[in-house]
């Protein structure tokens, strides 16, 4: 393998990292930090409330329910242009996704931290390993903690508040 090839691989491995980093969405139970560049008076850290909303000065209710931190910036830039700041400059750090859950046949089933790129392997890793029990075949995901769950791979990248469950195998 040439170097121009192997350059062209990591940097396609980066770009899906960063990607799969980015459409990592907000929801209900995120922490972010805002920083309103020149105005410490909004910036601060703040928790999104039970529907995806929290309140910021002067424009009041922002929806965080947004695909991920970029485009919440560029909401709340656009909040303050619109009768604030002439040329508003925001910053967007998530301090805390929304744990997973993982449920059914591991060592210690709970919630955990979600951790960018994790895998429903590694979460069962986090909760303890599969018991002798588990059928490492039939384990369902639910997206979000809502909607039905379905059998995935262990090498699919979960996203905060995904509930796993390992179910018991049969002989």
């Amino acid at each position: 393998m040439t170097k121009t090839a192997l350059l062209a691989i990591l940097i396609l491995v980066g770009a899906v990292t960063a990607a799969a980093a980015e459409s990592t969405g907000l929801g209900p139970g995120d922490k972010v930090r805002i920083v309103v560049f020149g105005e410490e008076d909004l910036s601060g850290e703040f928790e999104l409330d039970g529907k995806g909303v929290f309140s910021m000065p002067l424009i009041g209710p922002v929806d965080g329910n947004v695909t991920g931190p970029r485009d919440l910036e560029a909401r709340i830039a656009a909040m303050l242009r619109d009768g604030y700041l002439t040329n508003p400059k925001v910053s967007i750090e998530v301090l805390t996704y929304r744990p997973v859950y993982v449920l059914g046949e591991v060592n210690a089933p709970g919630s955990y931290p979600y951790k960018t790129g994790m895998t429903v392997l590694t979460a069962a890793a986090m909760a303890g390993g599969f018991t002798y029990r588990a059928d490492e075949d039939e384990i369902e995901v639910s997206r979000g903690g809502s909607g039905p769950a379905k059998v995935m791979p262990a090498d699919t990248v979960i996203r905060p508040g995904d509930i796993i469950r390992v179910h018991e195998r049969f002989f």
